[in-house]
C-alpha cells in the first residue's frame, strides 16, 4: 500500500499549502488512452466535463483525438466554447434565463455546434421563440427509471412529433442518463443497461422508420458506458455516443465500484495533521470545504494505503481520524487522499497543483466552477 502512495507524493511538500487538490497529467493522459482503448473509437466518445472543468484536461482529450462533448452547465459551455470545441452538448434543460445565455453563447462561438436536452413540449416552444435565422439542435431527454429529468419512453414518440413541428427547432437525437444503474455487481448492472438499450432503441428504431432520419443516442455514464460501448461496438453502430465523466480524474468511489475498469488515480487531496487529540485521534485540515460531503463520513475521502485510518467527525475545516496510534504521526505531517467523489470536490477549488515527475510545477485554473465566466 505504502508503494502505491508513493508515487503521488511531491518533493516539493513545502511549497504547498493545505488542503489542496493535485493532479497528475501523465496519469489522465494514461486514463484518456485507457478508455479509447476500451471503447475502440474517438468519435463514440462524449466525454462529461463536469468532473473536469479545466481547459487543460480538455485539451489532453482533443489532443487524443475526442471532439464531442457534453456539460452540464452554461459555464462550461463557454469554456468548451472558447476553446473552440467543434460540438457541445448542454445535458440540462435551460430554463428561460438559461436559455437567453445559451443563445448568447451560439452567437459568440459560430465554431462550436451547441445543442441542449428537452424533456417537454413548453421548453421546446420557448427555446423556438428565442431561435433566429439558425436551427438549435436538440436531444429529447429520456427518463428510463432515474425519476429525475426526461421524459418517460412510452411518451416520447408524441413529444417527438410535437417538437419536430416547431420553427427553429432541429432534434438531432436522443440522451439517455442512467445514474440509477450503479449495482456492485458488474453482471445485475450490466443485465439492467441492456434492458435499457433494448427499450431505447426500440423507439429510436420507430422514430426512424416514421420519420426516415438517422437519429444520435448519446447514452450513460462511469457505471454502464462500457456495456453501452461493447454493443454499439458488435453492431458497429454509429449513431451511438457515451458519456462517461469520472474517468479522467478518477476517484475512490468508482474505484470500489467499478474495479473492472483500467483507470487509475490522477486527483489527489494533500492535508496535514493540525491536532494531535490523544492517543488515538488527531485532527487533520481536511474539512467539508476542501471534499465534498454529500456522502456518509466514511465515504468522502479515502487513505487507501492507510486502511486504519477511519474518519471520526468533520467541520468546515477539520476531519478528525481514529488512527492505530497517534504516536507515528507528529504535527505538520502531510498525508495523501483519495476523493471519494471527484465531480464536487474539484469544484471546491479556484485551482490546482499540477505535478510531474513528483514536483509541483504549475497551477491549473478550474475555470468551468463559476456559475458564470462572462454570459
Amino acid at each position: 500500500m505504502k508503494d502505491q502512495q508513493e508515487k503521488f507524493v511531491i518533493e516539493n511538500e513545502g511549497k504547498v499549502d493545505s488542503p489542496a487538490l493535485l493532479v497528475y497529467p501523465e496519469y489522465i493522459s494514461r486514463n484518456i488512452s485507457a478508455i479509447i482503448e476500451l471503447i475502440g473509437d474517438v468519435n463514440r466518445i462524449r466525454p462529461h466535463v463536469k468532473t473536469d472543468k479545466m481547459s487543460e484536461i480538455v485539451q489532453l482529450m482533443r489532443n487524443a483525438g475526442i471532439n464531442k462533448y457534453k456539460c452540464a452547465t452554461i459555464a462550461e459551455a463557454e469554456m468548451l466554447g472558447m476553446m473552440g470545441v467543434k460540438d457541445v452538448l448542454l445535458a440540462y434543460q435551460p430554463t428561460i434565463m438559461k436559455a437567453q445565455r445559451f443563445f448568447a453563447l451560439i452567437k459568440e462561438y459560430p465554431g462550436t455546434k451547441f445543442s441542449c436536452i428537452v424533456d417537454n413540449i413548453r421548453t421546446a416552444l420557448m427555446l423556438s421563440s428565442l431561435t433566429g435565422k439558425k436551427k438549435l439542435t436538440v436531444y429529447i431527454d429520456l427518463n428510463v427509471g432515474m425519476n429525475r429529468t426526461g421524459v418517460l419512453v412510452s411518451a416520447a414518440f408524441e413529444l417527438y412529433m410535437e417538437i419536430d413541428k416547431l420553427q427553429g427547432i432541429e432534434i438531432e437525437g436522443l440522451h439517455v442518463y442512467d445514474g440509477h444503474v450503479d449495482d456492485e455487481d458488474q453482471k445485475i448492472r450490466a443485465k439492467r443497461a441492456k434492458a435499457i438499450f433494448a427499450e431505447v432503441m426500440t423507439l429510436k428504431g420507430d422514430i426512424e422508420w416514421k420519420e426516415k432520419e438517422t437519429l444520435q443516442l448519446v447514452i450513460g455514464g462511469s457505471p454502464t458506458f462500457s456495456v453501452y460501448s461493447e454493443i454499439a461496438r458488435k453492431k458497429d453502430d454509429k449513431t451511438i455516443q457515451v458519456s462517461p465523466g469520472t474517468f479522467t480524474l478518477w476517484d475512490a468511489g468508482y474505484a470500489r465500484l467499478l474495479p473492472e475498469l483500467p483507470f487509475q488515480y490522477a486527483a489527489i487531496l494533500l492535508c496535514r495533521v493540525v491536532s494531535i487529540i490523544n492517543s488515538s485521534l488527531m485532527c487533520i485540515d481536511l474539512g467539508y470545504k476542501a471534499v465534498s460531503a454529500e456522502n456518509p463520513l466514511n465515504m468522502r475521502v479515502a487513505f487507501p494505503w492507510m486502511p486504519e485510518m477511519v474518519a471520526v467527525s468533520q467541520s468546515e475545516e477539520h476531519l478528525v481520524v481514529s488512527v492505530p496510534d497517534t504516536n507515528e504521526f507528529e504535527i505538520g505531517d502531510t498525508l495523501y487522499g483519495v476523493p471519494w467523489h471527484i465531480c464536487p470536490t474539484l469544484a471546491l477549488y479556484e485551482s490546482v497543483y499540477v505535478v510531474n515527475a513528483a514536483k509541483v510545477v504549475a497551477t491549473w485554473k478550474v475555470v468551468a466552477r463559476d456559475r458564470m465566466i462572462n454570459y
